[in-house]
């Protein structure tokens, strides 16, 4: 079966995934002489960065989530697909998805990464990551019905395992999401909840290195830690998770604490797509590619983002896996494939690091750029512009603004729905 492509006399390009990487590299080639084939499993862009804010009650998942077709609307050039990727053909030049083929001249591979569990079955099968807007909205559910059930438990011990969240993984996903439960277990949960005791809530942030933020500086590692063990969080590294039951998170040196919330922040890798050669795959699934993003071994296939593994001198390892290595490196193919078009030389790609940043909580995050490093209220407020700048669509920017804003005036948030499913359909 194949995909309802219209066809053109224009060269296509078909692109995987409409992550960072996708969308920029689509949005640069929508007025251009090709036609653009977008393929995504969802119909929508997705902010990771803010993911946790959805998880903790501070955004709508419809806040940092932007219709791709809303964003193609006048880019005649763009054609939309909402399926999952299931193999390529390179020989036939073909990718298969689960809704039929569809041929392609150039391919972009930008699907982004998963979480990775290191193998430990229980723990995927208990843990929540956070991945995608579903997740994050599956983990406020879970941590908002623990303290309804918390109300009506009469087992101290069971109560005590509703009210522990332990978070795995010290990076900024970790660090951030430990810093806001932190704020509402100060601020908000005694208003909520008057009836529970919330001193015997623990918040755990689980680091299986020897610090907290191990991509920034060791300065910038031990501020942040200060501040969320001012904030409360208990921050214990070397520690490194072996199981869960959805009961009792287990570290290695035999230490057990009770928790029915897991989250996951430990860990991203790839997945093998069917087709490719296995050659090509590096630690974590990454695929190589060369300076010009091409895969290796394939002169029509490129690799973008996350799942793209590019070394260079100073990044003997591959590129960090965040947002603004994939970004630029569309903007570059971009370029490239026009130049390609003229028969002018492709440039190569090399990183310019603009720097990283974290938030712990209110007037608190870390911020080092190339030429400084700074902290507290300013590198809080630096934070919340960029991250605010890079929303898609200014309707979104406004509205987390407000919500921003509401919630730093009032120290609360509106937003704690517990939404799930009916699991049956109405009979109209």
């Amino acid at each position: 079966m194949q995909l309802n492509i219209p066809d053109s006399q224009q060269k296509r390009i078909l692109i995987a995934g409409s992550g960072f990487a996708g969308l920029k590299l689509a949005t640069k080639l929508a007025d251009s002489d090709f036609q653009i084939v977008l393929i995504d499993k969802n119909n929508f862009h997705q902010f990771q960065p803010l993911f946790y804010q959805v998880a903790t009650a501070g955004l709508e998942p419809s806040a940092i989530s932007f219709p791709l077709r809303k964003i193609f609307q006048r880019s005649k050039n763009v054609i939309i697909r909402v399926a999952e990727i299931t193999g390529i053909n390179a020989d036939t030049h073909e990718l298969m998805t689960t809704l039929g083929s569809v041929n392609y001249d150039i391919l972009v591979l930008a699907m982004g990464v998963d979480t990775n569990f290191f193998g430990m079955q229980h723990i995927a099968e208990n843990a929540i990551p956070m991945k995608s807007v579903a997740e994050a909205l599956r983990l406020r559910n879970t941590i908002l019905q623990n303290f309804e059930d918390a109300l009506i438990e009469t087992d101290e011990e069971k109560q005590q395992a509703l009210l522990n969240i332990v978070v795995v993984g010290g990076g900024p996903t970790g660090v951030e999401v430990s810093g806001t439960l932190a704020e509402m277990k100060k601020f908000i949960l005694p208003k909520d909840y008057p009836e529970l005791d919330f001193t015997k809530m623990n918040i755990y942030l689980l680091e299986a290195g020897s610090r907290v933020l191990g991509g920034m500086t060791e300065h910038s590692a031990n501020t942040a830690e200060n501040y969320l063990r001012k904030l409360g969080v208990n921050v214990i590294c070397n520690a490194q998770v072996s199981d869960y039951d959805g009961q009792k998170v287990s570290i290695h040196n035999n230490i057990q604490i009770p928790a029915k919330t897991l989250v996951w922040a430990a860990g991203v890798a790839g997945r093998q797509t069917q087709g490719l050669s296995p050659d090509v795959y590096v630690k974590g699934n990454r695929i190589k590619v060369n300076t010009f993003s091409q895969v290796e071994g394939y002169e029509n296939i490129y690799a973008l983002g996350d799942n793209a593994f590019m070394t260079e001198v100073n990044y003997p390892t591959g590129h960090p896996q965040m947002a603004q290595p994939a970004i630029q490196q569309a903007k570059l193919l971009a370029r490239n494939l026009k130049r390609q078009v003229k028969n002018e030389p492709m440039k190569p790609y090399t990183y310019f690091n603009k720097g990283s940043m974290a938030t712990i909580g209110r007037n608190q995050a870390v911020v080092e750029l190339p030429f400084v490093k700074f902290y507290g209220f300013f590198a809080w407020l630096t934070w919340m512009f960029v991250h605010l700048m890079a929303i898609v669509g200014v309707k979104n920017r406004l509205l987390i603004f407000i919500n921003w804003f509401w919630n730093y005036i009032t120290y609360d948030q509106s937003l704690r729905l517990i939404i799930k499913p009916s699991g049956k359909r109405e009979k109209g």
